[in-house]
């Protein structure tokens, strides 16, 4: 069967159709045809065997991402053998991360990093912001002899993906399998905030929700109900900024639709499946074509479960400071003359 390959295989017939149409090709592999990229794929053709060509594992590989479809299904598909398959999933994911890593997460710069703080202020007026950080279990097969080491409080078992997103959608760092640290990343110095020079150079931060630690460099939301108008403002500014990395994780689920199944490979694998997903994110990521793929998002109702309690919840008393001043901050830009009344 597999030997009538280019009678049959749907790369051969379905997919040179699909070429014609943009539309189609773009629902079918969620990309369109002139973003698709090659790589370090080719294999030498021996006179037993026919290699597979690059543009065919990767037509494969970027249908198994698109879909999640097994690597079974996908072999009948393409008249492939399901080993070859797995191999040429697992070869062009290696590729674009080998390939495509340093192009799509550059280690920025300090002048790199005032841009983007300045872009967060423009679009969603939070001062002094590195980004939007947030963490997402992705859910793989029970890999055998793990105990729980990879179960989670959904009872589902699970990699980890933690993530910084900027103000257009884009992810600046991904850790895949862990959380991992990240140092000497060549933060400015505190600058102060905009138009406001009464509390002094700040400290750029990022921002998350309630699973994070408050720190000087991330901001955290007050936490209750029944908090002062002042607060209140504070978690709004803070949650309308932090509701970045939760678009940019609905624009990468809503298109690569693996990640909404129960990825069955070993968890190393995983991690370069959703590794090569995240470069392909930023790789298309196109802010006209944003909103339309937040809202497929939101039609589908797919959300990646979210991670739990990445760090105490007592801050150092400079985190404490530093938020007490964006709360100030926040109250005088807003014209706000009743704020102190509520610190009591």
């Amino acid at each position: 069967m597999n030997r009538r390959r280019r009678e049959y295989a749907r790369y051969y017939h379905l997919v040179a159709e699909l070429r014609l149409d943009r539309d189609r090709h773009l629902n079918y592999f969620r990309m369109n045809a002139e973003q698709m990229i090659g790589g370090q794929l080719t294999r030498q053709t021996t006179n037993y065997r026919q290699s597979i060509e690059p543009k065919q594992r990767l037509a494969v590989t970027l249908r198994f991402l698109g879909t999640g479809e097994s690597f079974t299904s996908l072999a009948f598909q393409y008249r492939l053998g399901i080993s070859t398959v797995a191999e040429s999933v697992h070869m062009t994911c290696q590729a674009i991360e080998q390939q495509m890593m340093a192009s799509q997460f550059p280690r920025p710069t300090e002048d790199m990093w005032r841009a983007m703080a300045s872009t967060f202020w423009e679009k969603w007026n939070f001062p002094n912001c590195l980004g939007a950080i947030d963490g997402k279990h992705v859910t793989i097969v029970s890999p055998a002899h793990s105990g729980s080491l990879f179960f989670n409080y959904k009872k589902t078992f699970s990699i980890v993906l933690l993530a910084l997103a900027d103000a257009d959608y884009r992810f600046t760092f991904v850790q895949v399998g862990d959380f991992g640290r990240a140092k000497g990343l060549s933060v400015p110095a505190d600058f102060p905030l905009p138009g406001s020079g009464v509390q002094g150079p700040m400290p750029y931060t990022m921002v998350g929700d309630s699973a994070f630690p408050l720190k000087t460099y991330l901001m955290r939301p007050f936490p209750g109900n029944r908090i002062p108008q002042w607060r209140q403002m504070f978690n709004y500014r803070l949650s309308r900024a932090r509701m970045v990395v939760e678009c940019a994780f609905g624009i990468l689920s809503s298109r690569w639709r693996v990640l909404h199944t129960r990825i069955n490979v070993k968890p190393e694998n995983a991690d370069s499946r959703v590794t090569a997903a995240c470069i392909l994110h930023n790789y298309l990521t196109n802010p006209s074509e944003n909103q339309r793929w937040v809202e497929e998002a939101e039609e589908r109702g797919e959300v990646l479960p979210p991670v739990r309690n990445m760090g105490g919840n007592r801050g150092c008393r400079e985190a404490y400071d530093v938020r007490e001043k964006l709360c100030t901050f926040f109250c005088s830009i807003e014209g706000s003359v009743s704020w102190q009344d509520n610190m009591v």
